[in-house]
């Protein structure tokens, strides 16, 4: 359980507690945040996320609770609908902090990381990665390759901290039928990097498909100059 997670379980919990605490007069204050913290921690719900495990838990929580009370409990609906409200804006503070600490670290990084290597080398490093099944790993250093061999082949500018989606615009502009296959690449390197998404053999056999046939293609501008050079003369 990550740190934000924690955070967000304990102040959930607690709010969990003092709305049963208002609702139900038997149940004191810390049995009611006992049972709320043992509640969200249930091995059955790691593998949702924060939303859907509060809003399950919310719902049966609550649900157990006004299933015991004798009666009715007058007030109840009013104190679960506040409650609600209140984890819905804690959920959106975590993920607008998540977001721009990941926006952060993509500004700071940028799509090279922090090491140099030629294009040759990613692709070295993306054929080891490849074999050995870490297939998020290979397909960014395929993209790191495609960028770097752009470079060199003066398609696009050098730009230190350029991100994925950058490159894609940049290259799109001078490649124009690549555009769709490179923004659908720098999409793949942001899943697989920030997004935790794991990828696949079919996700790294997309983007080495893209590298190589990047490597036969000619800028627009270019490729229009030699198609107007007149028989015989070759294009500069």
């Amino acid at each position: 359980m990550t740190i934000s997670t924690t955070i967000s379980v304990t102040i959930s919990a607690s709010l969990l507690a003092t709305a049963s605490s208002a609702i139900f007069g038997d149940i004191g204050r810390d049995e009611a945040r006992r049972r709320a913290f043992e509640e969200l921690v249930r091995p059955e719900y790691q593998q949702e996320s924060l939303l859907e495990r509060l809003v399950r838990i919310v719902r049966e929580f609550f649900g157990g609770l006004l299933d015991q009370a004798p009666g009715g409990v007058p007030g109840g609906l009013l104190a679960l609908a506040v409650i609600v409200v209140l984890i819905a804006a804690l959920i959106g503070l975590i993920a607008w902090q998540a977001r721009k600490a990941t926006g952060g670290r993509r500004a700071a990084e940028g799509l090279f990381g922090t090491r140099e290597r030629t294009a040759d080398e990613h692709r070295q490093e993306a054929g080891r990665l490849a074999g050995e099944s870490r297939w998020a790993e290979a397909i960014r250093e395929r993209l790191r390759a495609i960028a770097r061999d752009l470079e060199h082949r003066a398609i696009v500018a050098p730009q230190p901290g350029r991100t994925a989606d950058e490159l894609a615009e940049a290259a799109g502009a001078e490649l124009p039928a690549f555009a769709g296959r490179l923004a659908g690449a720098a999409r793949l390197f942001d899943d697989v990097t920030y997004g935790q998404r794991p990828g696949s053999p079919e996700d790294y056999g997309t983007m080495t498909a893209l590298d190589e046939d990047l490597r036969a293609a000619r800028p627009a501008a270019l490729a229009g100059r030699a198609h107007a050079a007149p028989p015989g003369t070759a294009a500069p």
